[in-house]
């Protein structure tokens, strides 16, 4: 059996996924065999497998890093909200259906059997299991069913690594209050503490560390400083939603829906020098792009009636009909269509019918089985203004519970206006640059002046920027010995 230990975090967003991931490239560096586990996810940002089972994204990534293909075992749990207090259910990559959290809370305990097969499955494949917690440890209130924290520890028997975000503040009372609210046998299990997100000089912080580790009885294995890397984020705490980009040579405006999901979609586009992405949530802030790109979404009628009731409905009609570039994903393509009908109420908003923008001329009918596959092919007859995309191969994946005309092309059009349903659409080589292209012709631009990049490379350089960094400023030596359970 596999080797394991386990990164938890003070709270949500501390940094667990991102040194999960390096721990998987380092492992992988160092020539073992190493696969992520998180036993519960709750993301809208998701992943559909060769196989078609849904995953959550942040184990995609870890994956990638590890260098193996993303498994439904990773992530055996993924909880997609769907309102404030529900969401849809996926086991093992498959729908359940949608519960209500209390909901969930009571019947959690069922899904300990398929968590536990998937563990110990992926366990008898590899060397190593990286695995991660969700939020902290210390929700006192949601313990005594706990499957994804220290519960999961204890059936696997792993190590812990207790992170703390120090650039929110408070690191010292992050770390030592939650191992203060810990029983002691799960106290057992830290073997250490990591201060995360430094920015500035670490001995200053050495007075601290000591302190820390008299309190908490463990030592401090590493303060890893602010890393900055672009590799895709779990979910909406991204921060890319609260940048404000500045305007480049292109301009190119996402939606921010309130339930947008799958945003790394748009990841592409990020990784030229001279073009911004902006996230819009408000008329004001819309401007004038040159492309602008309507998201996938988990409640695709609330936020299209979000839309209409904000302006930004109005908004993008009006852009469309100037001539700027519009592109639907998934969700922002049925929007796009003339009608959304949702009769068996899959996705529980309060209608059961809205109209479209009438942009595209098609039709969606939400049911109840989802459509979850890879999908990869070649794009023909491509009218307008992306005309030069004919001919060149695609891949990704579709996720969605509605259905519109079976006859779609995967790359519907109507004059300047483009929708699919393929999530990485824009990832397969040359279909970014053919679109940037498209509109540099528009404003007589050259295209040589925005740059462009080789994805995969650029993808690997990441991973491997983040392992170096990871691995200078942890004690790695430290870690091995965790890992071989020399560590009392």
């Amino acid at each position: 059996m596999a080797k394991n230990i386990m990164i938890q975090g003070t709270m949500s967003n501390a940094g667990k996924s991102l040194l999960c991931a390096a721990l998987c490239r380092i492992f992988k560096q160092d020539g073992y065999r190493v696969a992520p586990f998180k036993s519960q996810n709750m993301a809208l940002n998701s992943f559909i497998t060769e196989a078609g089972g849904e995953m959550g994204r942040a184990q995609v990534v870890q994956a990638e890093a590890a260098g193996i293909a993303p498994d439904v075992r990773m992530n055996p749990i993924l909880l997609k909200p769907t309102t404030d207090v529900g969401s849809q259910v996926i086991v093992n990559g498959v729908v359940q259906g949608n519960m209500r959290a209390m909901e969930y809370y009571r019947r959690k305990r069922e899904y300990i059997p398929a968590i536990m097969e998937a563990y110990e499955s992926l366990a008898q494949e590899y060397d190593i299991i990286v695995m991660e917690g969700a939020g902290s440890p210390a929700e006192i209130n949601l313990k005594q069913e706990d499957i994804v924290n220290m519960g999961m520890a204890k059936a696997v028997d792993a190590p812990v690594l207790l992170v703390g975000d120090i650039d929110r503040g408070g690191v010292f009372a992050q770390l030592y209050g939650t191992i203060a609210l810990l029983e002691e046998e799960e106290r057992a299990r830290i073997k250490g503490t990591v201060v995360n997100k430094f920015r500035g000089d670490p001995s200053i912080l050495e007075p601290g560390l000591r302190i820390l580790e008299d309190l908490c009885k463990v030592p401090v294995v590493g303060v890893v400083p602010h890393v900055s890397v672009d590799i895709d984020d779990e979910d909406s705490l991204s921060e890319r939603f609260s940048q404000k980009q500045e305007r480049k040579l292109l301009d190119i405006a996402v939606i921010r829906l309130p339930h947008i999901s799958n945003f790394t979609d748009f990841s592409p586009f990020e990784r030229y020098e001279n073009v911004s992405v902006r996230y819009v949530e408000q008329v004001g802030d819309l401007h004038h792009p040159d492309l602008l790109m309507i998201p996938g979404t988990k409640s695709t009628i609330a936020d299209l009636a979000w839309l209409r009731q904000n302006g930004l409905e109005a908004a993008i009609q009006k852009t469309a009909a100037a001539g700027t570039l519009v592109f639907g994903i998934c969700g922002g393509y049925q929007m796009l269509g003339r009608r959304i009908s949702d009769p068996d109420q899959v996705e529980a908003a309060q209608v059961t019918e809205i109209a479209g923008m009438g942009l595209l001329d098609m039709e969606t009918i939400f049911r109840g089985e989802k459509v979850q596959r890879q999908v990869r092919g070649t794009f023909e007859k491509v009218p307008g203004m992306l005309s030069g995309l004919e001919g060149a191969a695609y891949e990704g994946y579709e996720i969605h519970m509605g259905r519109s005309e079976e006859t779609l092309p995967p790359l519907n059009h109507c004059k300047n206006v483009y929708g699919s349903y393929i999530h990485g659409i824009f990832d397969a080589p040359g279909i970014s640059d053919t679109i940037l292209k498209a509109i540099c012709k528009q404003k007589g631009m050259e295209f040589e002046d925005i740059t462009s990049y080789d994805i995969h490379t650029y993808k690997e350089q990441q991973y491997d920027k983040l392992a170096d960094a990871v691995r200078s400023s942890m004690d790695m030596d430290y870690i091995y010995k965790i890992l071989n359970r020399e560590v009392p």
